[in-house]
């Protein structure tokens, strides 16, 4: 068969045609199946220095952060905020080196301004440190069809690693960014990103940048 020019022009464009269709795809599947859960950005632990002195490197996450949140809500990703919600006299206050912070229906416990939260986003408050122990977690993103978490926030050491692993427990990939989760002790933060960057549970567990994930969350 003698092929023509408009022939392969023909062949090449269908090619191109697959190539984007199997690629949209992808980006329909990632939107149905990703969450967005946000660890404890509050106010009592962003604003004041109340919890472990995280006032600081949690001030530095608002700017990517809300870069992946805007990208997350305009192309329907499911945006979950995970919420300290203790008790004046929890364990870990009366006997622990906690100071008592995120106190259930204060102010102090609520989610910083510039994050919103949007009507569309779920606010989970979590009685203890990781976003899975009590509450009804599982059950939300299985309803909604999530089988990957993309995790963020505060502190990488407790709450945001905790999640992490209570996600892998519970049967979810997880996506932990690095440039969106903080330590108070940066010698803390670059020790657990190393443990887990490339350890055993990957690529069920990656870690990525926030520049790095961007690219796969837009739809086209």
């Amino acid at each position: 068969m003698i092929t023509t020019p408009t022939s392969r022009s023909t062949e090449l464009g269908l090619q191109v045609y697959l190539v984007n269709s199997v690629e949209r795809n992808r980006r329909e599947m990632m939107v149905k199946t990703t969450a967005i859960i946000v660890v404890d950005m509050l106010k009592d632990n962003v604003i004041t220095d109340s919890h472990f002195s995280m006032g600081e490197p949690a001030r530095n996450l608002i700017p990517p952060i809300q870069r992946l949140l805007a990208t997350a809500r305009e192309n329907g990703y499911p945006v979950i905020f995970a919420n300290d919600s203790f008790l004046p006299d929890d364990f870990f206050f009366r006997e622990g080196r906690h100071k008592p912070h995120s106190i259930m229906g204060t102010e102090g416990a609520e989610v910083i301004a510039e994050f919103g939260p949007e009507d569309s986003d779920i606010i989970l408050p979590k009685r203890r440190f990781s976003a899975f122990f009590g509450t009804n977690l599982e059950v939300t993103l299985k309803e909604k069809g999530i089988d990957t978490i993309v995790v963020t926030g505060i502190s990488t050491p407790v709450c945001v690693l905790l999640t992490v692993l209570d996600g892998i427990a519970h049967d979810f990939r997880v996506i932990l960014l690095e440039d969106c989760c903080a330590s108070a002790r940066q010698a803390d933060q670059d020790a657990i990103l190393s443990v887990y960057r490339k350890g055993p549970l990957y690529p069920l567990l990656q870690v990525m940048t926030l520049n790095e994930l961007l690219p796969s969350l837009l739809q086209t």
